[in-house]
């Protein structure tokens, strides 16, 4: 635990098998669970997460990338989850920064901590492929400008949410595919949710999954509909059906209910 909240780490699968046990053995003790999700693999990652003591929720056929966090999350919510940090078990994120990332959100200072690859000015180093570096701060300036998030970048695959922003959120509306990362993010954005950042270095080699050039495209495109819709529901235009909020009655829910804790002490009376 980590400031009496539990921390539960979900790791979403798809033939892992190879990276997830140097992933989940620098996994930090302050976790509380480790749940992994395994999107129909074949290769050994139910094994190895079984030897590993995971809890193992298996698809019965492949539901895809998005498809995999929303058991992720839904799992994690089941299993008494306060803080929740999504990393892949590619090894491609360094799990030794779980504890910060989880540390952000179970003090309250954000509701969403990201580990951002841009921010240490490293990724090219790390081994990114240099189309998608590109691609990443095209998409984020464009991002920024259509959300106003000031993100250093809205593609990282390590995240760690408050249980409250993610009850909050209708993540089950999103793709199943990639797009559902970019999604959930602009979703937070639209609720109200505080996001924070850290640097993440991370790597790049042959076990560690990657999306091809085709795919990224269709990602891409995927984004800016994101941003598009996202744009429209906050001006009020239109509303798609990611961005209906079904348990607050505004998006601005979270930073409401923030403002109503704080209430004025009674007339004549002294700070302590």
């Amino acid at each position: 635990m980590i400031n009496g909240k539990r921390i539960v780490v979900v790791l979403p699968a798809y033939n892992a098998a190879r990276t997830l046990e140097a992933t989940v053995r620098e996994l930090p003790e302050c976790v509380d669970e480790r749940i992994l999700v395994d999107d129909h693999s074949r290769d050994e990652t139910v094994a190895v997460a079984r030897r590993l003591g995971l809890v193992v929720h298996v698809h019965a056929d492949n539901r895809g990338y998005g498809g995999n966090q929303k058991t992720c999350y839904t799992k994690a919510l089941e299993y008494g989850a306060d803080v929740v940090v999504m990393i892949h078990p590619d090894y491609q994120y360094s799990p030794l920064l779980a504890t910060a990332l989880a540390s952000m959100v179970a003090y309250g200072v954000y509701d969403l901590a990201l580990g951002s690859r841009i921010l240490c000015g490293g990724a090219l180093e790390g081994g990114m492929p240099f189309y998608k570096y590109v691609s990443n701060r095209f998409l984020t300036i464009a991002q920024n400008a259509l959300i106003g998030a000031r993100l250093s970048e809205y593609h990282t695959g390590y995240r760690a949410f408050s249980r409250e922003l993610l009850a909050a959120l209708p993540y089950e509306r999103n793709s199943d595919d990639f797009v559902f990362d970019n999604q959930i993010l602009a979703q937070a954005v639209l609720y109200g949710a505080r996001i924070g950042e850290i640097s993440c270095p991370t790597r790049y080699f042959p076990e560690a999954s990657s999306i091809n050039f085709h795919r990224s495209t269709i990602y891409g495109l995927g984004v800016l509909r994101t941003s598009v819709q996202f744009l429209l529901a906050k001006s009020g235009l239109h509303r798609a059906r990611i961005f209906q909020f079904v348990s607050r009655e505004s998006e601005q829910g979270l930073a409401r209910d923030r403002k109503a804790e704080i209430r004025p002490l009674p007339e004549g009376r002294n700070s302590p």
